[in-house]
């Protein structure tokens, strides 16, 4: 084997360095699907080997504690691909022969390959081996068509095609395998980068999936004409508003003996100066512009330091804007008070038009509810407020925006 995969790997680098530009357009085409079925070909071996490497035990022989952290070491895989390839490996060993013969010959992909695997074991557990038999030559034939996620849709009724007589018996059992899966698949990581962003990754079940795309959708349409977030970045502040909101309720566990919260530190003098960076309580640095748009967050528990590092305030959380103050806000502004905007109230901080390190009071004439959104634009725009004559708030668009610099108000929210 080594021999002839080592022939392989010289033909393939020939054809890595031979010059594609010279092809015709149908041999262009010809080169792709054989490199694609090549590719396939030679997963089936990868599996091959890696399930004769896990069967041996050679990981641990060589000091691993298990056959994916070697293989994570040994093909610079991370610890999940790893783990995959382990258990595709041992599936295709011990229950799909007929997939591992389809992925050798070239007939499916790798992905197209487990979702064919998974069908045969439900079928076979659900109505036999015979049947099974029967099922692959009918996927097999169906990923000559469709890619791996259409493929998954249409295995779920394979039965109607290999076994109409016990179909809806069998969808059942399918139905409880496919949740079993999801159950023991479930997972959500979060990697921390080296700049202290987080990098979310998982696989969510169904029902957490429905949750989650029921509380988020809502949260993801552009906020108005000026709206330049791209979809991933709107996903991305709707899941901040999630976070703020379930903050908001005061009903989530305690952590270490303290309610759930956001602990930032800076200097007074930093703050004032708008010139000082802050931390999380987790040692995550901030800039000064989101320490002091932070500072104004009724959600957060802002620790204020003197130049000594000696603590000069502890704020209360929602010490800003609370009780009968924070109702009349609500009552004033019914929802985020930026022009165009729909978010209500519960969705909303409450913001000191004169920030409170600037000097501006804890009140109502110096207050205004904002979104997540629209309170970073506004701390990262060039947009004023105040209020207008009638007590109620108006957002002085930039020059750029509107050379004449009429005043906007948000009518989107009704008022008495």
């Amino acid at each position: 084997m080594i021999d002839e995969l080592a022939q392989a790997r010289g033909a393939v680098a020939a054809s890595a360095a031979a010059p594609v530009w010279a092809l015709a357009e149908h041999d262009l085409v010809a080169a792709l699907d054989a490199a694609h079925r090549l590719e396939q070909q030679l997963a089936a071996v990868k599996l091959a080997l890696v399930r004769e490497l896990d069967g041996r035990g050679t990981a641990q022989a060589q000091g691993a504690s298990s056959t994916a952290v070697w293989l994570r070491d040994r093909l610079r895989l991370t610890v999940p691909a790893a783990r995959r390839l382990v258990e595709f490996a041992s599936t295709l060993d011990v229950g799909a022969p007929e997939v591992r013969q389809a992925l050798a010959d070239g007939d499916v992909t790798l992905e197209q390959a487990r979702v064919v695997a998974d069908t045969v074991d439900t079928v076979r557990a659900s109505a036999g081996t015979e049947v099974a038999g029967r099922a692959v030559g009918v996927l097999v034939d169906w990923a000559g068509q469709f890619d791996p996620t259409l493929l998954r849709k249409l295995a779920t009724r394979i039965l109607d095609h290999v076994a109409p007589e016990i179909a809806d018996a069998a969808a059942k059992a399918a139905l409880d395998a496919e949740a079993r899966r999801a159950t023991r698949d479930r997972h959500l990581t979060l990697s921390e980068l080296t700049d202290g962003r987080l990098r979310l990754s998982g696989t969510l079940d169904a029902e957490t999936a429905g949750l989650l795309r029921t509380a988020i959708d809502p949260l993801t349409a552009p906020s108005g004409q000026d709206d330049q977030r791209s979809p991933g970045q709107r996903r991305h502040d709707a899941l901040a508003d999630l976070c703020r909101l379930a903050l908001r309720t005061g009903e989530l566990p305690e952590h270490g003996g303290d309610p759930a919260q956001l602990v930032v530190t800076t200097s007074f003098d930093g703050l004032v100066r708008q010139l000082g960076a802050g931390t999380l309580d987790a040692g995550l640095a901030l800039t000064a512009e989101t320490v002091r748009r932070l500072a104004c967050d009724a959600a957060i528990l802002p620790t204020v330091l003197g130049g000594t590092s000696q603590t000069l305030d502890v704020g209360r959380q929602r010490r800003l804007v609370t009780g009968p103050l924070r109702r009349a806000l609500v009552l004033r502004d019914r929802g985020c008070a930026f022009p165009g905007c729909d978010r209500p109230p519960r969705w909303c901080d409450s913001h000191h038009i004169r920030h409170w390190a600037d000097g501006g009071d804890t009140s109502l004439h110096n207050a205004v509810l904002r979104c997540g959104h629209h309170h970073r634009h506004i701390h990262q725009g060039e947009w004023a407020i105040r209020l207008g004559a009638d007590s109620h708030p108006e957002f002085v668009p930039p020059a750029w925006l509107d050379p004449e610099q009429v005043p906007r108000r948000n009518h989107y929210h009704r008022r008495t």
